[in-house]
């Protein structure tokens, strides 16, 4: 067994004829009278104390922590008495990730995980706290799939606990932890007509920010990110090389798409003489930012869509004050009230344009992984999942190409109106 138990009821000492005897110390009768103690791997002294009756628990205890030693699954206690939002907040602190995740990640702990779980000492979590806060959080957050994001976060910081050595497992990963489901309902693309409303309504400087979104799927800092290096109009292809990019504190940068990856994507003839066009009427703009981050290099780039003053477009005044316009002008969303902000609208947001994208593509028979490569999604599966409903021709394709070979095949009965006369 490793280490051993103190009795602190009892000492040994000698009496007056030489022999040992067991005599009742000053704090017989007082507080926990067991105390297990042993050197961990690091060289320190843990213990734990046990009431009167428990020796063979302490014992047993013991025995488990010597079982974790020579297994390599041992956990420092004291590790395990840091609290979820300590530990969390050192975690945010390293993120490896980019800036923006790493914020989003902060913000989803410090709104929604820390009022529920964060003052509880990691070694103490069992999977019933996931399942409590889980069920509260249905209160505060009402999209499911946000749910599922959020304990996505929480889980990480547990797998990273996990792999320091402050936890022997996940509470997240218990299978009586039911998680949020993914996902939310099926996308509804834009049919044409609002489509090319919403592009007459926006003021004329921005109409042609439709075109380069709905004709080519580029996202909404890829579109406002468009510069004159990334179109090819003689090839006919446009490389989505970089985006504008909002970081902390409303900065703005140049950076690599969603995902850090580059990819070309056919540019329409309509697409390209409209960029033409609005180019002679807004010729594009040099504006220099820093690369990836607000301490980067200084990059130059000159990009078709700049605001009235010259500068950059913010997404946010964007939305706000030339999007959500446009959609309420066409009926898409309602009129704002005097002196009130327009209501929240996600499902049409500039991301719209990709989704209608998207179902102009498959409905003309083009493939999943093509239109995964001109989306920049990093798997097909992915956008299998996102946009297979999209597809209702696809059954008919199946039946009418099925249907003319079998009816071209001589071997097949077409039925007693066809049948051959003996």
């Amino acid at each position: 067994m490793a280490g051993h138990i103190q009795d602190r009821w009892y000492k040994t000492e000698k009496g007056p004829d030489g022999t040992p005897r067991r005599v009742k110390t000053a704090r017989y009768g007082t507080g926990k009278r067991y105390r297990a103690r042993y050197v961990g791997p690091d060289g320190a002294e843990q213990s734990k104390s046990f009431p009167d009756r428990q020796k063979r628990l302490a014992e047993r205890w013991l025995t488990n922590i010597e079982a974790d030693m020579s297994r390599g699954q041992y956990i420092d206690p004291g590790a395990t008495r840091t609290t979820f939002r300590q530990y969390a907040q050192k975690w945010v602190e390293s993120h490896p990730g980019e800036i923006n995740s790493g914020e989003a990640a902060e913000r989803r702990l410090r709104l929604h995980t820390y009022p529920y779980i964060g003052s509880r000492p990691l070694g103490s979590f069992q999977p019933e706290h996931i399942r409590d806060w889980v069920t509260a959080m249905k209160d505060a957050v009402t999209a499911e799939s946000y749910r599922r994001i959020i304990v996505g976060t929480a889980s990480a910081v547990f797998n990273a606990a996990v792999e320091d050595g402050r936890l022997s497992k996940n509470p997240c990963k218990a299978k009586s932890v039911t998680l949020p489901k993914p996902g939310g309902p099926r996308i509804v693309p834009w049919m044409p007509d609002r489509v090319f409303g919403v592009r007459a309504a926006l003021p004329r400087r921005f109409q042609t920010t439709v075109d380069p979104g709905g004709g080519c799927g580029l996202r909404q800092g890829e579109i406002f990110g468009l510069s004159e290096d990334e179109l090819d109009f003689e090839s006919g292809w446009l490389t989505v090389a970089h985006q504008l990019k909002r970081v902390r504190r409303g900065q703005h940068v140049f950076a690599l798409p969603k995902g850090n990856k580059v990819r070309t994507t056919p540019l329409p003839g309509t697409v390209a003489d409209a960029l033409r066009a609005h180019a002679e009427e807004f010729p594009p703009v040099p504006i220099t930012l820093p690369w990836r981050t607000p301490d980067g290099p200084l990059v130059t780039k000159y990009l078709y869509f700049t605001g009235n003053q010259g500068s950059y477009v913010r997404a946010s005044h964007f939305n706000d004050f030339i999007w959500k316009p446009a959609l309420a002008a066409v009926g898409v969303i309602p009129e704002a009230a005097d002196g009130e902000r327009y209501a929240s609208a996600r499902e049409h947001g500039m991301h719209a344009l990709r989704h209608f994208y998207a179902s102009v593509l498959l409905d003309a028979g083009e493939s999943i992984r093509a239109l995964s490569s001109y989306l920049g999604h990093a798997d097909p599966g992915f956008t299998l999942r996102t946009y297979t409903h999209l597809m209702p021709t696809s059954e008919g394709r199946t039946r009418n190409a099925l249907d003319a070979v079998f009816r071209a095949s001589p071997f097949h009965d077409h039925g007693p109106g066809t049948a051959h006369v003996a």
